[in-house]
């Protein structure tokens, strides 16, 4: 899956956000698309029209006129375009775009447009959540363009709330998700688990782990870009999917995680069991907050279910279920011990001791072992280009499975 051959004029408008555009424009080229970058006067505040113009490979234009006098022309600029992203889409072009003003030429490039526009509004809190914005917002989405909502998190204002610009890599999925023709999984049901469980010892407490659900999130956006019909049973995670045909089921303990996935696997054609199941809960949960009385506490564990142990047993043979192992020592011992017994198709693997893999991490390291005890290692890599690398393998298993 890639942008080869496809142009694509980015926007960039007058907001701390812009320098994050760089990095747009590099993740861009390298998936094959061809970059031209339109800047908004006050956008120079914040990113270098130089540094653009040295990752796009591009001039990158401001004026409707160059040094030399010579015209920029705002048609063949919009033409050009097979898409025009604007990102960040600041509060005043916003309203200037909603309203049809023209005082620049990224705005004349617009107003010219005949490709679909994608916009990226990047604001604070409080202006974000401005009814005159929001209006704005939906009178762009009346004019049929595709608003990325913001993401939620730290602002510049050193406030935290909703208005932050999505990261480059999330803007890239949204290209991606645009142009995708190739529907490889189209009719495919798939079945994703995600995040941590939180087992309860009382009202207020819990026994949980590290996982922050971004593999498994990561796994369903890319599965469903693919086409796939794709159900995320997912654990509690603040990480959000970017793709809007992901069904998501929201989780919290292993019981319900193991209720859901029996139920949904019985009719899915492959499942991905990528989240940290407790293996441990309390065998009582108190109804009240224990009160802290003693030096000591004991607590009584037993096992949770056994998902992916419980799938592997009703599994058919034309179903493909795909397991995780994150280990520390004997990596690959252990995760071949796991594939055989838990009667899995393949097992990723990957280690604690290997840096920026893991939980946590935006990045992963794996390797994928089959069942004929074939083992392909990856190098590190984003969890975005991770779950590609984990989709193209599932493909090439459904396909022997079910012909």
């Amino acid at each position: 899956m890639n942008l080869s051959g496809k142009k694509i004029l980015l926007g960039i408008t007058g907001g701390i956000a812009a320098y994050k555009t760089p990095q747009l424009v590099r993740l861009l080229i390298k998936q094959g698309a061809q970059v031209r970058v339109v800047m908004t006067p006050d956008a120079h505040h914040f990113v270098t029209p130089l540094t653009l113009a040295t990752v796009s490979r591009n001039p990158v234009l401001t004026d409707f006129y160059d040094e030399n006098g010579s015209w920029n022309n705002h048609v063949d600029l919009a033409l050009w375009a097979d898409l025009i992203l604007v990102a960040p889409l600041t509060a005043n072009t916003l309203a200037k775009m909603a309203q049809g003003l023209c005082d620049n030429l990224l705005l004349a490039v617009y107003l010219s447009a005949k490709s679909p526009v994608m916009l990226a509004p990047a604001m604070d809190l409080d202006m974000y959540q401005h009814p005159a914005v929001r209006i704005n917002i939906e009178t762009l989405k009346a004019f049929g363009h595709q608003v990325i909502p913001a993401a939620n998190g730290e602002l510049a204002s050193g406030l935290s709330g909703e208005g932050r610009m999505p990261e480059p890599e999330e803007l890239l999925q949204h290209v991606l998700y645009h142009f995708l023709s190739k529907k490889s999984l189209q009719g495919k049901r798939i079945l994703i688990t995600a995040g941590p469980t939180f087992e309860a010892i009382d009202p207020v407490r819990f026994i949980g782990n590290h996982s922050s659900g971004k593999m498994g999130v990561a796994l369903a956006d890319e599965l469903a870009m693919r086409g796939a019909s794709v159900t995320l049973v997912c654990g509690p995670s603040s990480i959000q999917s970017t793709h809007p045909s992901v069904n998501r089921i929201n989780v919290t303990s292993a019981n319900e995680m193991y209720q859901a996935a029996v139920e949904i696997f019985k009719d899915s054609d492959a499942a991905i069991l990528a989240a940290a199941v407790a293996d441990y809960m309390p065998a009582d949960i108190s109804s009240s907050k224990i009160k802290k009385k003693e030096d000591k506490m004991t607590l009584q564990l037993i096992k949770t279910p056994d998902i992916l142990a419980s799938l592997g047993k009703i599994k058919n043979k034309k179903q493909v279920l795909v397991g995780f192992a994150l280990e520390t020592d004997d990596e690959e011992k252990h995760a071949i011990e796991k594939l055989k017994k838990k009667n899995l198709d393949f097992i990723v693997l990957n280690s604690l001791n290997d840096l920026g893999a893991g939980f946590k991490h935006d990045t992963n390291k794996i390797s994928i072992i089959d069942r004929n005890l074939k083992v392909i290692r990856y190098g590190l890599k984003s969890k975005s280009e991770v779950a590609l690398d984990i989709a193209d393998y599932l493909e090439t298993v459904l396909k022997k499975v079910q012909g």
